[in-house]
C-alpha cells in the first residue's frame, strides 16, 4: 500500500488535475437542467433562476479576483485542498435545498469553489507542461461542463430523487478527490507575501488597450450566449418543444459546451484574426439554424445549430484570448487576465438576469429571438470594426 501510494505521489499529476478541473466545471453545470425542476416544485420564477445563475459567477469572478495567486503562495495543494472542502459545503447545500434562498447560497459557495479551483488547478497544469497545461485549461472547462450537463440531464430521466442524486454523487467525487489529492506531488512552491496577494490586481497595458476594445464586442456577444444557454435553454426547449424529458434540454446544452472544446482543440494553431472570422460566421449561422429550430420545435435542428454555434462559442473565446495575451509582459498577465474576465463574466450573468424578465414578460420563444439578434448584430459589427480598423492601419 505505502508503494502505490509512493508511486502515485512521484508521477506525474498532470490527469488527476485535468480531471479535477473538468469535474469542478461539471458540477458547475449541473443545476442547469434542473433549474426547469425547481421552477415548479419551489414555485421559482424564471427571473429568480437567472439570480441563482447569475450570483455563481459573481462569486467565482470575486475569487479569480482576490484568491486568484493565492496558490503562488502557499503552494498548490493546499488551495486545491480548500477549493475541494468548499464544494463538498456547496453539495451539501444543493442536496438539503428547499427554497431558492439554498439554492443562491450553495450556488454562492459553488462560484467561490470553483474561481479558487480554477486558477490553482490552471496554475498547476501549466507548471507540469506549460504547452499541454494552457490546452487542457481550455478543455476541461467546456469538456466538464458537457458530460455535466448530460450526466445529470440522465440522472434526472432515469434515476431515483432527481433533485439530490447527482449532488450525493458529486460530494462523493469531490470527498474522494480531496484524499487522492494528498498522494500527488507539490507542483508548485510557497513564497511571503500572501495577504498582498489578496489585493485585486486589474491592469491593462498600454499596447493591449486597442486590441482588447476591438475584441470586446464579439467577447461580450460570446459570453452573453453562454449564460443564456447555461441559464435558460432547458426550459426553452421544454416549452418551444413541448419535450419535458430532461435529456432533451441538457442534450442542447452539452453540444454547445462539447462542439466549443472541439473547436478549441482543433483550431489551436490558427492566428487570432482566422479564430474570430470563423468563430463569427459558425456562431451567426448556428444561432439562425437555432431560431428555426425553436421557431419550428425541431429538437434534431436545434441540436445542429447548437454544435455550430459551439464551434464559434469556442473558436471566439480562443481568437479573444489570443489576441491580447501575447502582447503583455509576464508581470502584466495577471492584471490583465483579471481584466478580461471582469467583463467576461458580467457578460455571462448580466445579461441572463435580463432575459429571465423578458422570459416572463414576454415567453421564451420572443426573448429567444431578441437575444439572437442582439447577440449575432453585436458579433458582425465587432468583427466589421476590427477588420476596418487593421484596413486604416494598413493603408
Amino acid at each position: 500500500m505505502v508503494g502505490a501510494s509512493e508511486s502515485i505521489k512521484n508521477s506525474s499529476p498532470m490527469g488527476f488535475h485535468a480531471l479535477t478541473l473538468a469535474i469542478f466545471f461539471g458540477a458547475s453545470a449541473a443545476p442547469t437542467p434542473l433549474y426547469r425542476i425547481y421552477q415548479e416544485s419551489f414555485a421559482v420564477s424564471p427571473i429568480l433562476i437567472t439570480v441563482i445563475f447569475a450570483v455563481y459567477a459573481f462569486a467565482l469572478l470575486a475569487a479569480l479576483l482576490i484568491a486568484g495567486s493565492i496558490s503562488d503562495h502557499l503552494g498548490r495543494r493546499p488551495v486545491i485542498f480548500g477549493a475541494l472542502v468548499l464544494e463538498i459545503i456547496a453539495m451539501a447545500l444543493f442536496s438539503i435545498a428547499s427554497g431558492p434562498e439554498w439554492l443562491i447560497a450553495a450556488r454562492i459557495v459553488q462560484g467561490l469553489a470553483t474561481g479558487i479551483a480554477g486558477a490553482s488547478l490552471g496554475a498547476a497544469l501549466v507548471d507540469i507542461d506549460r504547452a499541454k497545461g494552457q490546452i487542457v485549461n481550455s478543455l476541461a472547462p467546456l469538456s466538464g461542463m458537457a458530460i455535466g450537463a448530460i450526466g445529470t440531464s440522465a440522472l434526472i430521466q432515469y434515476g431515483p430523487e432527481p433533485l439530490h442524486l447527482v449532488y450525493a454523487l458529486l460530494l462523493a467525487a469531490f470527498a474522494v478527490q480531496a484524499v487522492a489529492l494528498w498522494l500527488t506531488r507539490e507542483t508548485g512552491g510557497t513564497r511571503p507575501g500572501v495577504f498582498n496577494s489578496l489585493k485585486p490586481t486589474i491592469f491593462i497595458p498600454q499596447q493591449v488597450k486597442k486590441p482588447l476594445s476591438l475584441v470586446t464586442p464579439i467577447n461580450i456577444a460570446n459570453w452573453t450566449l453562454g449564460g443564456f444557454y447555461l441559464s435558460l435553454v432547458p426550459s426553452l426547449v421544454a416549452s418551444t418543444t413541448g419535450s419535458p424529458a430532461p435529456l432533451t434540454g441538457g442534450a442542447v446544452v452539452a453540444a454547445l459546451m462539447l462542439s466549443g472544446a472541439i473547436a478549441v482543440f482543433l483550431r489551436r494553431n490558427r492566428s487570432p484574426k482566422a479564430n474570430l472570422i470563423f468563430g463569427v460566421a459558425s456562431q451567426t449561422l448556428g444561432i439562425a439554424t437555432v431560431v428555426a429550430g425553436v421557431h419550428l420545435a425541431n429538437v434534431p435542428l436545434l441540436l445542429v445549430g447548437t454544435l455550430l454555434t459551439g464551434a464559434g462559442f469556442g473558436t471566439n473565446f480562443l481568437g479573444s484570448i489570443g489576441t491580447i495575451m501575447p502582447l503583455a509582459k509576464p508581470e502584466e498577465r495577471a492584471g490583465l487576465l483579471s481584466a478580461f474576465y471582469i467583463q467576461s463574466y458580467l457578460a455571462f450573468s448580466l445579461p441572463a438576469i435580463l432575459a429571465g424578465f423578458l422570459v416572463k414578460s414576454i415567453g421564451y420563444g420572443m426573448t429567444t429571438d431578441i437575444y439572437a439578434t442582439a447577440i449575432v448584430l453585436v458579433s458582425l459589427a465587432g468583427l466589421m470594426v476590427m477588420r476596418t480598423t487593421k484596413e486604416a492601419a494598413t493603408a
